[in-house]
């Protein structure tokens, strides 16, 4: 049957969906900073900010995590981070225009 136009609420009416009433400010990640030890793995997350945006489930679906220095620390696509010598890195976590950051600190395995 050929698209009417009309919204019958299902969102199936091929109309884009409005903006949202409450949404997303942000993202906040887990912590603002890690101190780690060579060979150690840490996870982070970032979420949507405030929580209950009525975006947050997009928000935090196209979150993408990267390291300022991936000679130093790596990061994985669910916010692992794997610590692989002693320095400082930056994990930036981003969804969209929002970033928030993790200031990593590697020390020398005991």
């Amino acid at each position: 049957m050929p698209d009417s136009g009309t919204d019958d609420g299902t969102g199936e009416s091929g109309e884009t969906t409005p903006p949202a009433a409450n949404p997303a400010t942000g993202i906040k990640m887990s912590q603002a900073t890690a101190s780690m030890k060579v060979g150690d793995t840490k996870q982070v997350t970032a979420v949507a900010d405030p929580a209950n945006a009525d975006d947050a489930a997009n928000v935090n679906q196209a979150v993408k995590y990267a390291s300022s220095d991936d000679t130093i620390a790596t990061v994985a696509a669910d916010g692992t981070i794997t610590a692989l010598k002693e320095g400082t890195a930056t994990i930036t976590a981003s969804s969209g225009s929002f970033t928030a950051t993790v200031k990593v600190t590697i020390a020398a395995a005991a």
